[in-house]
């Protein structure tokens, strides 16, 4: 494929999109079916979607095509720097070339509203205000951008240098992050990690810094019971395995088991052992866990780069819903936590609303807990937005 045939690719999928197919689901599908595209081809269409996603907004004020693929491409090109006549030439499987009405709508986007310009929606405005304060445009200005690719080196596997020798084997290159000791930042060939010995063998695991950090924080310790009590994919339970030598009990459980599928062969891979617990398993008793990490579903507004398209698909009916969902959690896993224990409440969003004031609300409803400490984390200072809340149950 050609760059240009690139583009026009992208243009079908995002109408799609805008028409209300998932974004992940999608892509997936056309790689499927689209035999001509080879791995990079993929990469490269899927790069311009994503990258038009993030900026939805912005770009669908600048082209005038709100609605659009072919919209949000054009003013994505125009942006870009790259030669509009090339991409736009109808030659081949290029788009048509753009008319003279196309052309004149182009506009910058200096003068339109914040949320036109930082690319989120309009009901979120106060709560990302009152929430990130004077950071809200640097945070909003990172999250038009693409995520970075962060590693967990899995200490029970060998060393940080070990890892960094194994990915160079595979020409990945990386650097450490200081503030998270088994931390990489992949710089260079991020889509070779998959395939990679180091991956492979289970040396490293994908998994944002922040997430790292979040798992560090929450303070596991050899000898304890341990629940990932949201547990999805099971990063979260990996990573507090391998911070606790892998001497920690450590249990998986989600309220939806089909997301934990893939995790027995993480864990295999890894060297973890991780017990995997449905809903209604007789060991989910109470009092009986030293440390129970609430990973909460939540609006997602902390990794938006991840997944754009989420971010259009947010409404206000969603963060109410999510409101009493949060609250009902943390009911649930409080009782999970023995006395003297530890129930850490995280979530990867950016609003006060699932954050701190979630906190403080179950706080005032719960004497037996006390506050501990937090942390938080934005696109700004490590990776994704998150937040963790770590509370002792005296009682």
């Amino acid at each position: 494929m050609t760059p240009a045939a690139h583009h026009a690719a992208a243009i079908e999928l995002l109408d799609a999109i805008l028409n209300g197919a998932t974004a992940a689901q999608l892509l997936t599908t056309w790689a499927r079916r689209s035999r001509f595209a080879g791995s990079k081809d993929r990469a490269a269409v899927r790069d311009i979607v994503y990258d038009c996603l993030r900026r939805r907004r912005s770009l669908g004020y600048c082209s005038g095509q709100a609605e659009s693929g072919r919209g949000l491409v054009t003013a994505y090109v125009a942006q870009s720097g790259d030669a509009m006549e090339a991409v736009f030439s109808g030659e081949g499987y290029a788009p048509a070339p753009l008319t003279d009405e196309e052309r004149r709508a182009l506009r910058a986007v200096d003068d339109a509203p914040d949320a036109v310009r930082y690319d989120y929606p309009d009901f979120l405005d106060e709560e990302l205000r009152a929430s990130l304060g004077e950071d809200r445009g640097r945070v909003m200005h990172a999250m038009q951008e693409r995520a970075p690719v962060d590693l967990r080196v899995n200490l029970k596997r060998g060393t940080l240098e070990g890892a960094e020798a194994l990915l160079g084997d595979d020409e990945i290159r990386t650097h450490r992050i200081s503030e998270v000791p088994a931390a990489l930042r992949v710089t260079q060939n991020a889509r070779r990690v998959s395939n990679s010995k180091a991956y492979q063998n289970g040396y490293v695991e994908l998994q944002d810094a922040a997430s790292q950090a979040a798992a560090r924080f929450a303070g596991v310790a050899p000898g304890m019971r341990v629940l990932d009590f949201c547990a999805g994919g099971g990063g979260k339970a990996l990573a507090l395995s391998d911070l606790s030598d892998g001497q920690a009990q450590v249990f998986a459980h989600d309220a939806a088991p089909e997301r934990m599928r893939d995790l027995p062969v993480r864990a295999k891979r890894a060297g973890a052992n991780i017990t995997v617990l449905a809903p209604g398993d007789k060991r989910l008793k109470a009092g009986s866990f030293d440390l129970v990490f609430v990973d909460a579903p939540c609006s997602g507004t902390g990794a938006w780069r991840r997944t754009p398209d989420a971010k259009w698909r947010l409404t206000r009916a969603d963060l109410e819903r999510f409101d009493s969902l949060q609250t009902q959690i943390l009911s649930d896993a409080y009782v999970l936590v023995k006395a003297g224990g530890t129930l850490v409440y995280a979530t990867c969003s950016l609003l006060d609303r699932e954050n701190r004031a979630r906190v403080e609300t179950f706080l005032e409803a719960t004497p037996s807990l006390t506050f501990i400490e937090d942390f938080r984390s934005t696109p700004v200072t490590l990776g994704d937005g998150f937040f963790a809340a770590k509370l002792k149950k005296e009682k």
